[in-house]
Protein backbone atom coordinates (compact mmCIF):
# COMPACT_ATOMS: atom_id res chain seq x y z
CA UNK A 1 0.00 0.00 0.00
CA UNK A 2 0.68 3.26 -0.94
CA UNK A 3 -0.37 6.95 0.05
CA UNK A 4 0.95 9.65 -1.87
CA UNK A 5 0.24 12.98 -0.58
CA UNK A 6 0.81 16.54 -2.30
CA UNK A 7 -0.50 19.98 -2.32
CA UNK A 8 1.24 22.05 0.38
CA UNK A 9 2.92 24.92 -0.11
CA UNK A 10 3.32 28.69 1.54
CA UNK A 11 -0.20 30.17 1.69
CA UNK A 12 -0.95 34.04 3.59
CA UNK A 13 -3.19 33.48 6.66
CA UNK A 14 -6.93 33.25 5.30
CA UNK A 15 -5.71 31.64 2.42
CA UNK A 16 -6.47 28.06 0.91
CA UNK A 17 -4.66 25.04 -0.28
CA UNK A 18 -6.00 21.29 -1.36
CA UNK A 19 -4.44 18.52 -0.24
CA UNK A 20 -4.60 15.60 -1.97
CA UNK A 21 -3.61 11.54 -1.32
CA UNK A 22 -3.65 9.01 -4.15
CA UNK A 23 -3.31 5.58 -2.87
CA UNK A 24 -2.34 2.36 -4.49
CA UNK A 25 -2.42 -1.34 -3.56
CA UNK A 26 -5.20 -1.53 -1.74
CA UNK A 27 -8.85 -1.30 -2.74
CA UNK A 28 -9.89 2.09 -1.72
CA UNK A 29 -13.43 2.09 -1.12
CA UNK A 30 -13.09 -0.44 1.66
CA UNK A 31 -10.69 1.83 3.62
CA UNK A 32 -11.54 4.51 5.63
CA UNK A 33 -9.48 7.73 5.01
CA UNK A 34 -7.87 10.36 7.18
CA UNK A 35 -6.07 13.50 7.10
CA UNK A 36 -3.52 13.84 10.08
CA UNK A 37 -1.13 17.10 11.05
CA UNK A 38 2.34 17.39 13.00
CA UNK A 39 3.21 20.92 13.92
CA UNK A 40 7.36 20.86 14.97
CA UNK A 41 7.35 19.81 18.78
CA UNK A 42 3.68 18.33 18.96
CA UNK A 43 1.52 15.16 19.02
CA UNK A 44 0.20 14.19 15.45
CA UNK A 45 -3.38 15.36 15.08
CA UNK A 46 -6.36 13.97 13.69
CA UNK A 47 -7.68 16.60 11.88
CA UNK A 48 -10.44 14.82 9.03
CA UNK A 49 -11.50 11.59 7.60
CA UNK A 50 -14.13 9.94 6.39
CA UNK A 51 -15.20 6.61 4.86
CA UNK A 52 -16.09 4.11 1.96
CA UNK A 53 -18.74 5.57 -0.98
CA UNK A 54 -21.10 7.20 1.40
CA UNK A 55 -19.05 7.48 4.78
CA UNK A 56 -20.11 10.99 6.87
CA UNK A 57 -17.18 13.04 7.13
CA UNK A 58 -15.46 13.45 10.80
CA UNK A 59 -13.36 17.19 11.51
CA UNK A 60 -11.62 18.15 14.61
CA UNK A 61 -13.48 20.58 16.04
CA UNK A 62 -11.08 23.61 15.40
CA UNK A 63 -11.37 22.83 11.45
CA UNK A 64 -14.74 22.51 11.33
CA UNK A 65 -16.30 25.11 8.71
CA UNK A 66 -13.33 25.67 6.96
CA UNK A 67 -11.74 22.33 6.04
CA UNK A 68 -13.31 19.77 3.82
CA UNK A 69 -12.94 15.99 3.67
CA UNK A 70 -13.80 14.35 0.26
CA UNK A 71 -13.01 11.49 -1.67
CA UNK A 72 -12.94 10.13 -5.13
CA UNK A 73 -13.43 6.44 -5.79
CA UNK A 74 -12.74 6.06 -8.96
CA UNK A 75 -9.57 7.84 -8.56
CA UNK A 76 -8.28 6.43 -4.92
CA UNK A 77 -8.10 9.79 -3.74
CA UNK A 78 -8.74 11.89 -0.94
CA UNK A 79 -8.89 15.49 -0.73
CA UNK A 80 -9.04 18.40 1.89
CA UNK A 81 -9.86 21.37 1.07
CA UNK A 82 -8.51 24.07 3.71
CA UNK A 83 -10.00 27.39 3.78
CA UNK A 84 -9.44 30.28 5.93
CA UNK A 85 -5.91 29.23 7.34
CA UNK A 86 -4.78 30.00 10.49
CA UNK A 87 -0.64 30.25 11.23
CA UNK A 88 -0.93 27.59 13.51
CA UNK A 89 -1.97 25.36 11.20
CA UNK A 90 1.27 25.02 9.67
CA UNK A 91 2.48 21.39 10.10
CA UNK A 92 3.32 18.58 7.79
CA UNK A 93 -0.16 16.82 6.69
CA UNK A 94 0.02 12.95 6.38
CA UNK A 95 -2.74 10.93 5.14
CA UNK A 96 -3.74 7.88 6.27
CA UNK A 97 -5.86 4.54 5.94
CA UNK A 98 -7.06 1.93 8.00
CA UNK A 99 -9.55 -0.70 6.22
CA UNK A 100 -13.47 -0.66 7.25
CA UNK A 101 -14.27 -4.00 9.37
CA UNK A 102 -17.93 -3.64 9.79
CA UNK A 103 -20.71 -2.31 8.23
CA UNK A 104 -21.81 0.17 11.15
CA UNK A 105 -18.38 2.19 11.45
CA UNK A 106 -16.84 5.76 12.97
CA UNK A 107 -13.98 7.27 11.70
CA UNK A 108 -10.91 6.27 14.30
CA UNK A 109 -9.32 9.46 15.77
CA UNK A 110 -6.44 7.88 17.44
CA UNK A 111 -3.27 7.59 14.94
CA UNK A 112 -2.70 4.06 16.60
CA UNK A 113 -5.84 2.67 14.28
CA UNK A 114 -4.32 3.68 11.18
CA UNK A 115 -2.43 0.68 9.17
CA UNK A 116 -0.60 3.19 6.63
CA UNK A 117 0.22 6.48 6.30
CA UNK A 118 2.20 8.47 3.58
CA UNK A 119 5.12 10.78 3.88
CA UNK A 120 3.19 14.47 4.14
CA UNK A 121 3.16 17.11 2.58
CA UNK A 122 4.50 20.76 4.81
CA UNK A 123 1.99 23.34 4.67
CA UNK A 124 3.56 26.69 5.96
CA UNK A 125 0.69 29.63 6.56
CA UNK A 126 2.02 32.93 7.27
CA UNK A 127 0.86 35.68 8.98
Amino acid sequence: VQLQASGGGLVQAGGSLRLSCAASGLIFSSYIMAWFRQAPGKEREFVAGMGGSRGEPLYVDSVKGRFTVSRDNAKNTVYLQMNNLKPEESAVYYCAATPIRSIIYQVPTQRANYNYWGHGTLVTVSS
